[in-house]
């Protein structure tokens, strides 16, 4: 049986995780409030896709573009981040009308095109940077630059926690790697620590420390416990800090069972693991982070961002498509659009939409034209994407923004990633200019001095 200090020791990194939530609950940690206003939503799953989504190949249908194909971008703003600009090309995959409201959708996704009429698209979208990092920074965290709190971090500092069971942010990495920037997309920056996004390992332990060290039992770790507080208990009621500590232990231990089962997907009905793809060898490693995704909200997380994408490099492990829009388009979307699908209409079936917000997001989208002449891929493109909403007190099935016929920029419903941030802060009940944060002299906030509500999508 190990002695005290190492038994202490072994729990280190899920005892500060408990010690950091413990004064969340107790309202040390500042800025923790009620919302500004009654809440639509009170949970979010953000699917975060690195790498750049093409827009003109997936949501934003452009027979124009079609039918132009191999001409030059005559007239059209060009800005292009790899070599000199290629030809138009029209998409390569084939488009039609889904659902009762007709929307356009390739078929790349045959799953998520039935699911249309539930979905909230915005044509519109505009970023700062054509470089992945910054790009991907700016959508996270409002910032290209890194130190910034990410949304889910802000979240959590305006709402607290919504249970002592679990984290309030966890963050599901993709099982291939982490994208650009690493960690700094599920940062706190300056915030407290207990605003961190708590990363999930696709594999081994979920997090550190959760399991009992090798040989020590349950009913071990229950006597030395005890043993622990016995030793304590004289001094915590004359030391606040000690009581702290001991209650950071017993959470710790909550966290250690409260965690795996929330995790278990095989307590999952067949029909559920079939709908989200998890024991398809292809699709699996994906359809198991977003149904985590749904339990974790289920049981009280506030955010979850599920990460489908890795680092940058070749072979391409997310929507980079430099060299080839058809080879990197089918292998992404074949990976993700049964699991989003399936999420949709999961959280739907269990009556769960109607306080869940779910955010399709990308750092930028990939241009009209060819990455140089004759190339098959699409190079940046951030002055015209598609993102898309679903969920809590949205207009479902409606499409705000339009780009021009070819797809380079918007010519009507433009939004910008601050407006967006606003208007997901709105959905959880917050003022964007009201969650604030004072950080090296100045009053921070995610939007930094913009930000308007997307008014039009609001139910």
């Amino acid at each position: 049986m190990p002695d005290r200090r190492s038994w202490l020791g072994g729990a280190a990194d899920l005892g500060a995780m408990a010690t950091a939530w413990l004064l969340a609950r107790d309202g040390l940690a500042l800025g923790a409030a009620p919302p500004h206003r009654p809440a639509r939503a009170r949970r979010v799953i953000q699917i975060f896709n690195p790498g750049g989504i093409s827009h003109v190949d997936t949501f934003d249908h452009k027979p124009e573009l079609l039918r132009r194909t191999g001409e030059d971008a005559q007239g059209h703003k060009v800005d292009t981040f790899f070599g000199r600009p290629g030809r138009l090309m029209g998409s390569p995959f084939k488009f039609a009308r889904h659902g009762e409201t007709g929307a356009w959708v390739s078929d790349l996704f045959p799953n998520l095109a039935r699911q249309v009429d539930h979905i909230t698209f915005l044509h519109g979208m505009v970023a700062k940077s054509p470089n992945h990092t910054p790009a991907a920074f700016q959508l996270n965290t409002g910032f290209i630059q890194e130190g910034f709190p990410c949304l889910g971090s802000w979240v959590s500092y305006a709402l607290g926690r919504a249970t002592e069971n679990l984290p309030t942010f966890v963050v599901l990495p993709d099982p291939r790697g982490l994208p650009a920037g690493g960690s700094v997309n599920w940062s706190n920056g300056f915030l407290p620590a207990e605003h961190q996004g708590v990363s999930f390992r696709p594999r081994g332990a979920l997090v550190d420390d959760l399991d009992r060290p090798a040989g020590v039992s349950a009913e071990s770790r229950a006597r030395s416990l005890a043993l622990v507080r016995d030793l304590d208990s004289g001094l915590a009621a004359a030391d606040p800090s000690v009581r702290a500590r001991m209650e950071a232990y017993e959470m710790a231990g909550r966290l250690q069972s409260s965690i795996p089962e929330a995790a278990n997907l095989d307590a999952e009905a067949a029909a559920t693991r079939r709908l989200y793809g998890v024991d398809d060898p292809r699709v699996g490693p994906t359809a198991r982070n977003f149904l985590l995704a749904r339990r974790l909200v289920e049981r009280g997380v506030r955010f979850v961002q599920v990460i489908h994408g890795g680092a940058f490099g070749s072979p391409r492990i997310n929507w980079d498509a430099h060299e080839d829009i058809i080879v990197n388009h089918r292998e992404q979307a074949g990976l993700v659009d049964q699991p989003a699908a399936a999420l949709l209409a999961d959280l739907r079936a269990r009556g769960m939409m109607d306080d869940t917000l779910v955010l399709w997001t990308t750092e930028f989208g990939r241009t009209p034209i060819t990455e140089g002449i004759g190339a098959k891929g699409r190079d940046h493109h951030p002055l015209g994407f598609t993102m898309w909403m679903a969920g809590a007190g949205l207009k479902p099935g409606f499409h705000h923004g339009r780009t021009d016929e070819l797809g380079f920029a918007p010519v009507e419903g433009k939004a910008t990633l601050y407006d967006f941030h606003a208007t997901v802060l709105h959905l959880m009940g917050l003022d964007h200019e009201k969650v604030t944060y004072y950080s090296n002299g100045a009053r921070r906030r995610l939007t930094d001095v913009h930000g308007e509500l997307i008014e039009d999508i609001l139910a």
